[in-house]
């Protein structure tokens, strides 16, 4: 099976968790899969590059200044058709998966000129990011969402939240959906030498993420002054980069708690598992999350864990057993039960042990993978049975139950009959 895949991010050149999510999944998959993924390119990466049964291509951007982002995105979608093109002449591809809508242009054309069947993989969405629409540009990404679930085949999501969510933002048939959870590799946030734990005089609280609403950084600041009345020598450590950064700067001041909180910004994979071995407690106060891969990693350091009971996270720590949850939202809930394992030592080392256990058994990549070949498996055996049916023109406003080339979903594919050799519509 050759499978060509559309990303983004992709390692090193990341935002957020999109980019090792895909290198990941690429590293884990079968021998037998080749796997081709096309991103931008990177400031000193090479625009081509192997490893085991995968090959990195990156397209470098226009040389054109783009007005705003949703323009950038089309420009990239425009270098990442090139490349397609260039590699549809000379390989025959099985499978073509995309990684979120800022490759869904490229994604529609592809699936249109290859003739392939889409998968796409849904990692959040636009409305649960912001909590609701409320501008041109969100209305513009949620439709675009909508767009590239509709097109697709088959649509992954990483948790029963996340399927909930895309079901009932997208309008989707359950059969179209399908859950597969993001992974951790726990070798990935040892220490290269061990290292002692600060004592709890001087306990570290470590947050790491992008500097965005949704993650709750300022959430953890608030809690903060209350965490320094039982535990005046703690700090703070807020770790990423992102637009709240001065603000959040700003308002550690405001609160007076500049003196305990540090602000490292980004920080590389080797900074960041010192600062998790560091660390009593690994905090992550999400507002909106649709897996919580930062709480694995937590876990993977064997690092105590408090995150929001919201979205991937609160499906993932079972409180009490191997983390504490907090109300989203509340610096109250959260200060209480990062002060809980400040104080019960022997909690805070019953859930690390608890939780590494729970990595090793439900979040290995390698389950993943054979997941996502799964599903692979399963479109190619509906196309081989249905195959790619295209739409009369005049046709068109029915499409919301056949998709543009392929049926709307296995169910709906179950369904179609014949009549004079072409399909029978939703309608009728």
């Amino acid at each position: 099976m050759r499978v060509l895949m559309l990303t983004w991010e992709y390692p090193p050149a990341s935002v957020g968790g999109l980019g090792n999510h895909v290198y990941q999944l690429s590293k884990a998959m079968d021998d037998d899969i080749v796997l081709d993924i096309i991103t931008v390119a990177g400031e000193d990466l090479p625009l081509k590059e192997n490893f085991k049964n995968v090959t990195v291509y990156r397209v470098p951007e226009f040389p054109v200044n783009t007005p705003d982002f949703a323009t950038y995105v089309m420009q990239f979608n425009m270098a990442l058709l090139e490349k397609a093109n260039e590699l549809g002449r000379a390989y025959s591809y099985d499978i073509l998966h995309a990684h979120d809508w800022l490759v869904a242009y490229a994604s529609r054309v592809l699936k249109s000129t290859l003739k392939l069947p889409l998968v796409a993989t849904i990692h959040a969405t636009e409305a649960g990011r912001n909590q609701g629409l409320h501008n041109s540009l969100q209305h513009f990404i949620n439709s675009v969402e909508w767009w590239l679930t509709y097109e697709a085949w088959r649509v992954i999501v990483c948790s029963r939240h996340m399927y909930q969510e895309v079901k009932r933002q997208f309008q989707l048939p359950e059969d179209k959906l399908y859950i597969i959870p993001n992974g951790i590799d726990p070798s990935e946030f040892q220490l290269k030498q061990k290292a002692n734990k600060p004592d709890n005089k001087t306990p570290v609280i470590f947050f790491v993420g992008r500097l965005v609403r949704e993650k709750g950084a300022q959430v953890l600041l608030e809690a903060f002054p209350r965490i320094l009345r039982h535990y005046p020598n703690a700090r703070l450590v807020i770790a990423g980069k992102g637009p709240m950064r001065d603000q959040l700067i700003s308002m550690a001041g405001l609160l007076g708690v500049q003196e305990n909180v540090d602000f490292p910004g980004f920080v590389d994979d080797d900074t960041r598992n010192k600062f998790y071995h560091g660390a009593q407690v690994a905090v992550f106060p999400s507002l909106y999350e649709p897996f919580g891969i930062v709480a694995l990693e937590g876990m993977a350091a064997g690092t105590a864990v408090v995150a929001s009971d919201t979205g991937g996270l609160g499906e993932i720590i079972t409180h009490g057993v191997n983390g504490l949850k907090a109300y989203p939202g509340n610096p109250n809930s959260l200060a209480d039960n990062i002060i809980a394992l400040l104080r019960d030592r022997k909690l805070a080392a019953t859930i690390t042990e608890n939780a590494k256990r729970l990595i090793k058994k439900e979040y290995d990549w390698e389950s993943i993978a054979k997941n996502t070949l799964n599903v692979y498996q399963q479109v190619l055996r509906s196309k081989d049975q249905v195959g790619l049916i295209p739409i009369e023109p005049e046709r068109a406003p029915l499409q919301q139950c056949l998709g543009s080339y392929e049926l709307r979903s296995s169910l709906m594919a179950q369904r179609v009959k014949s009549r004079k050799g072409k399909p029978i519509l939703c309608k009728e």
